[in-house]
């Protein structure tokens, strides 16, 4: 837990101190597992942290998301700033970390434990000891938000229940990451993931040669799928990422599986490869008659959607980095924004420093970016409230 010493010393604006602070945060974050599905403990201690430090409207909601508010001193509609609470890594992995004098090493040190440190430096600049927007800074309440589900089969979960409740109410959905400084996601690649069961009687390998094999047919369907046509333009992609099935070496498989995930920048094209996949699978299943039996279920769906490159939550973004010296490009991505995109509402992701290694053990974060990262933060929070 954070000292009261130790709170007086985050108050500061946007000095060394401050950046350290975020960073030794991040790091207490980063030592807590959160899984996609089991992001409890760390949910807990950031609401925790929050109450600590006199947060009043603080809570977490019926699926593990941890909500933080406090009123700013005019009538302008409120802002939403977000980082997700999960990571890729399952239960058991080896969390340790190494500093250096210029990186942070540590397996989601960067994704997303630094995003939701930075949510703590938000709050450190704009919110006074009692918990209130201080020095007439906010002209609308801010609201800090950690979301569960981002990652993975977590499929955008916590997003749409903070969508759901906000609704069009905030003036943008702003979402944050630790290492995509320099970046900002303002249009939302669509995704469609499946799990193609393929079931059968199975048998001996010797004694019941001949009979359908669930490896064998599943292995069949792979090689269709990857002889699907995908585009290079719009940009999308076709993966299975698993294969599972079978019991022993001498048995025929009675059951496989494998998932797939399919994406696309263009909605239409990603319906193109939607209607083929399941065109495979009821072919399939047809073929096989009564001793093979394909389905597909639908284990992920990410909604696409976008806001132009013209868009004045863009154009804000683009002019706070100028400010910095630094340059923006402008992307897209499944992120969480994903969500209040598709909805229509504005949405931009955009991080707070460099890393690399996202999503692997070697993961890393660059030390020194994150002083302008926070700056940059502060004065895009800052300039949301003013756009017309």
């Amino acid at each position: 837990m954070l000292s009261k010493m130790a709170y007086g010393g985050y108050r500061q604006a946007m000095d060394g101190s401050t950046v350290g602070h975020i960073l030794d945060l991040a790091m207490q974050i980063q030592q807590i597992p959160s899984p996609t599905f089991g992001e409890g403990a760390r949910a807990k201690f950031i609401h925790d942290q929050f109450q600590s430090m006199g947060a009043k409207d603080t809570s977490i909601d019926a699926i593990g998301n941890v909500y933080a508010g406090f009123r700013g001193s005019g009538d302008k509609p409120p802002l939403i700033v977000s980082a997700h609470l999960d990571t890729v890594f399952p239960l058991g992995t080896d969390l340790a970390i190494t500093r250096t004098d210029d990186n942070i090493f540590g397996p989601g040190i960067g994704d997303n434990s630094l995003g939701l440190a930075g949510l703590f430096g938000l709050y450190w600049y704009f919110a006074d000891k009692r918990g209130r927007a201080k020095n007439n800074r906010l002209p609308g309440d801010l609201w800090l938000v950690a979301n569960v589900g981002e990652e993975g089969l977590g499929d955008l979960k916590g997003m749409r229940a903070v969508v759901d409740r906000f609704g069009n109410e905030p003036l943008a959905y702003l979402v944050l990451e630790g290492m995509s400084l320099g970046q900002a996601y303002h249009r939302g690649l669509g995704v469609r993931r499946y799990q193609i069961l393929v079931k059968t009687r199975g048998g001996h390998s010797w004694v019941d040669y001949g009979k359908p094999s669930a490896i064998h047919e599943i292995a069949g369907l792979v090689v269709q799928l990857k002889n699907i046509m995908v585009p290079t333009e719009p940009r999308s992609s076709l993966n299975v990422g698993v294969i599972r099935g079978g019991t022993t070496v001498n048995t025929i498989a009675a059951e496989a599986s494998l998932e797939l995930d399919l994406r696309s920048e263009s909605p239409r094209e990603l319906s193109k490869m939607i209607k083929r996949v399941e065109s495979l699978v009821k072919e399939a299943n047809t073929r096989g008659g009564e001793d093979v039996r394909v389905g597909a279920e639908v284990i992920g769906d990410r909604p696409a959607g976008e806001i132009t490159s013209e868009h004045p939550l863009v154009k804000t973004a683009i002019g706070c980095f100028m400010r910095e010296g630094l340059p923006l490009k402008l992307n897209i991505g499944s992120t969480d924004a994903n969500v209040p995109l598709s909805r229509g509402y504005p949405a931009l992701c955009t991080g707070l420093t460099t890393g690399g290694g996202a999503h692997t053990t070697g993961e890393f974060i660059n030390i020194a970016p994150l002083h302008q990262g926070y700056k940059i933060l502060v004065d895009l929070v800052q300039s949301i409230y003013r756009i017309e």
